[in-house]
């Protein structure tokens, strides 16, 4: 299965290329937009702030969009955060920037304090996965696994959520758009060990039955 991951700029992509490769996938890294409008299968990367991200995607945004509508699509990180409606990050209180609305919801920074808990902003470090609800991407993944994590903001739990996290306040760990096929991970899957591992694997999986059925119609 071939696997396009998308550079515009920011994200470590030889350790996710690593990870995919791993996973049994033959890997391209492109910022080419025709290249990704062909590709089998997609992975948005992100590290940093959401609008430089924002920013650095513009010219893939209308082919996201586009590829969204059945191709296999992995976020990981703010590039999960991207495919969000909107985000808080950067802007002025009661102000939002907007995503690509591939998911519906919003990114909000995770607070210090809920209740008596305080925590540590960014999240960084394990955390463990509830399981929401079955989708492909979670096969074989059991409550409790734990993945890495390094952010600041989250989506909260939602009908999108596959599975959550707790740390403060229950955050989408894992969500997908309505269809399935557009699907994002808050946690570093290359950098989480063996369930990081079967995260991609599930992907992968998930991209070729796709493929074959699209072209089992043709």
């Amino acid at each position: 299965m071939k696997v396009t991951i998308i550079d515009y700029g920011v994200g470590n992509l030889r350790s996710l290329q690593r990870g995919l490769e791993r996973a049994d996938a033959t890997v391209e890294i492109s910022d080419d937009p025709q290249q990704i409008a062909d590709a089998e299968a997609l992975v948005l990367p992100g590290v940093g702030a959401f609008g430089e991200c924002v920013r650095n995607s513009r010219p893939f945004h209308d082919v996201l969009v586009e590829a969204a509508e059945e191709t296999p699509i992995l976020g990981i990180c703010v590039g999960f955060q991207l495919m969000f409606t909107e985000s808080t990050e950067g802007v002025p209180d009661g102000e939002t920037i907007d995503g690509l609305d591939l998911i519906s919801g919003r990114v909000e920074r995770i607070p210090h304090t809920e209740g008596e808990l305080e925590v540590k902003v960014p999240h960084m470090g394990w955390n463990q996965l509830t399981i929401e609800r079955d989708h492909p991407i979670v096969e074989g993944i059991e409550d409790e696994e734990y993945v890495y994590f390094v952010h600041s903001y989250g989506s909260a739990v939602d009908t999108h959520t596959v599975a959550s996290c707790d740390y403060g306040f229950d955050f989408a760990a894992i969500a997908t758009n309505e269809a399935g096929n557009v699907m994002g991970t808050q946690f570093h899957p290359e950098k989480s060990g063996a369930t990081g591992l079967r995260i991609l694997e599930n992907f992968v999986a998930y991209a070729e039955a796709s493929h074959h059925d699209h072209a089992a119609t043709y």
